[in-house]
């Protein structure tokens, strides 16, 4: 069955094995936590924090399908406490009805307020839903410390520019999901190009390597080379925070240099 290729590549080639998720070993090997839950069905709640495109939501979704449990996601940034309790219906009601268990997704947790995140706990203590929660921001500074105690936190990293290389040659190669049908030709220390303007993130990744390829198409070409590479990868910019972990890190790693 082929993707619907609509969709924008990193959502075409969002993992929904284990086996195909780069990155995150720390976590996810067997003999850890987190696997070993992921594989075994076992559900809790659970909040990931880490930056932009290294799998949060990808996690979330893979461990409502290895559970057969309802995945529900709701985004902080466009919902409030009518959204939740909406949401928490519809999670009873599926419990009741279908006898399963719901997990539900917040994304940029750390944008509900305290009376948007204490607003789940009750469902949480009662099992009518299984928080999973995507942040940012340090959970220590950005969530209550009710919420804490009832999920537990996993980190996750930057991807390592070998983890970028491995979603670039999925991507290039995958016929039904990515753009192996395309033949797209690109020499290695191009690719690497891209992985490290990627910056840890594989949705920037993707996204820039879909641009490359609209691009050569577009000049007729199917090979992307260092001047449609040059063309893309122009002006690309570091992540950065001026508020938490980031910063800190970015100065230190400053002052460091400086020494």
């Amino acid at each position: 069955m082929f993707e619907d290729f609509t969709k924008p590549l990193a959502d075409r080639m969002r993992p929904t094995a284990l086996a195909d998720y780069v990155g995150q070993q720390h976590i996810l090997k067997p003999g850890k936590p987190l696997y070993e839950a992921i594989a075994s069905g076992r559900l809790h709640s659970m909040i990931f924090w880490g930056p932009p495109g290294t799998g949060k939501t990808t996690l979330a979704r893979m461990i409502a399908q290895h559970s057969d449990a309802e995945f529900m996601p709701i985004s902080a940034v466009l919902s409030g406490v009518k959204e939740i309790r909406a949401a928490v219906a519809e999670a009873q009601k599926i419990q009741q009805q279908q006898n399963r268990r719901t997990i539900l997704f917040v994304d940029e947790v750390h944008r509900f307020n305290k009376a948007q995140q204490d607003a789940f706990l009750p469902h949480v203590e009662d099992g009518t839903v299984y928080f999973v929660g995507a942040t940012t921001e340090n959970p220590s500074f950005a969530l209550n410390n009710a919420l804490l105690s009832r999920a537990r936190v996993y980190e996750l990293n930057s991807l390592t520019a070998d983890d970028l290389l491995d979603v670039l040659n999925k991507a290039l190669t995958d016929t039904k999901r990515g753009l192996g049908s395309l033949g797209v030709e690109i020499a290695d220390d191009i690719k690497l190009q891209f992985a490290q303007a990627a910056d840890g993130d594989a949705r920037r990744l993707l996204n820039l390597l879909e641009i490359a390829v609209e691009l050569a198409s577009a000049n007729g070409t199917q090979t992307i080379d260092e001047a449609i590479a040059g063309e893309v990868l122009t002006g690309g910019v570091r992540r950065f925070d001026n508020q938490v972990d980031f910063f800190y890190n970015q100065i230190s790693a400053l002052h460091k240099s400086v020494r």
